[in-house]
């Protein structure tokens, strides 16, 4: 069913879902990981023989999900169209809605189906270890032996092949890990891009809104003022009005008319006292408006930042992977040296194995 001979990472199942991650200060609450419906791939790493789930996702090319499928994992149907699973590597829970309950079913069947196949890819590598952990302790031991008895030297040269392949698989081991160790940085770095965006839209969001009010606000500034010099002209009128009946003193109605013009201009002060309040609190608004925009320019520059070094940890994946690729062909190198080192061996083992079958039938003559 899988092929032993090197072959790039393929994908084996597909399927167009909702991406959710849990919240991980509540552990309860789902976070849309993307906007829209993105393709969940099933993958097989022939070179390490593992299955990953990777999703990506977003206008810049960023992984939203990057998941090894091991044997403890398990896939829990939630609701009709809705499932998730937990991944203690990335210390988080993924959850998927699709489309139909078919779909689910489908992932459901398939995330099975990969488990499996991942269990059995363990337990086959666990062999493998095994038998190359018995080959080394076991080869040395033979070679000493055949040496007593035969004193032929050409066995001990099994060591030496056997020896490069194991420093070849502790350079694989040690690329590995440094290639996950980046990605793993890469994907943090992604998620601070994630939130800056959403910072700087939020930003953009409320500046907008304050653009807005201050428009108002300023057409609001103008029609007041013009009240505002209207109310003072009407109360330089009732001033003149109120000396002027003063001037020519008097009772009755002139003191009614002096007590309502009296009433009218307190109203008026009144109200340019309040008129002048506003205008005090949309200018300090407009101080407001200059701080959110400094704070957007902040955030614009942080992310260019994160940009740069989301930029920085792609290039060391890519050079991570060049020397991944060239260490893994030299221990193809290597296996065909000591598949060619066994050949000789076994032809040398038989050889002398006639040679003392000779020699036994030479002596007992």
């Amino acid at each position: 069913m899988f092929s032993h001979h090197r072959e790039r990472e393929q994908p084996i199942f597909s399927a167009r879902a909702h991406v959710f991650q849990i919240d991980p200060s509540t552990k309860r609450n789902w976070i849309p990981a993307s906007k829209h419906a993105v393709s969940v791939s099933f993958f097989y790493d022939a070179n390490r023989n593992v299955y990953r789930i990777i999703s990506v996702g977003g206008t810049k090319v960023r992984a939203i999900i990057n998941c090894t499928v091991t044997p403890s994992m398990t896939f829990t149907k939630t609701s009709q169209k809705f499932g998730q699973w937990a991944d203690s590597r990335a210390n988080t829970v993924y959850g998927l809605g699709f489309a139909t309950e078919q779909q689910l079913h489908q992932f459901a069947e398939k995330f099975k189906e990969v488990k499996d196949a991942a269990r059995l890819a363990r337990e086959k590598s666990q062999d493998k270890e095994l038998a190359n952990t018995a080959l080394t302790i076991a080869a040395p031991q033979f070679s000493q032996d055949l040496s007593d008895e035969l004193q032929s030297p050409p066995v001990m040269c099994v060591n030496g092949p056997e020896d490069k392949l194991f420093r070849s698989q502790s350079a694989d081991i040690t690329l590995s890990s440094e290639k996950e160790r980046i990605k793993k940085m890469l994907s943090e770095g992604s998620i601070c891009e994630m939130n800056l965006e959403a910072e700087l839209f939020t930003l953009q969001d409320s500046n907008s809104k304050l653009v807005a009010a201050l428009h108002e606000a300023n057409a609001n500034v103008e029609q007041w003022k013009k009240q505002l010099a209207a109310y003072q002209e009407e109360t330089e009128r009732l001033r003149d009005q109120v000396a002027e009946l003063e001037t020519h003193g008097g009772h009755g109605p002139s003191d009614l008319l002096k007590d309502e013009l009296t009433q009218s201009l307190e109203e008026l002060e009144s109200l340019l006292k309040a008129k002048d309040e506003e205008i005090h609190i949309l200018q300090s608004k407009k101080a407001d408006y200059h701080e959110l925009e400094h704070d957007r320019d902040e955030a614009i520059r942080r992310l260019r930042e994160m940009e740069m070094r989301n930029s920085e940890l792609e290039r060391r994946i890519q050079n991570s992977e060049q020397n991944l690729n060239n260490t893994l062909e030299d221990r193809d190198r290597m296996d065909s040296e000591i598949q060619r080192a066994i050949e000789i061996l076994d032809i040398k083992i038989f050889d002398l194995n006639d040679l003392r079958q000779s020699l036994v039938k030479l002596i007992d003559k």
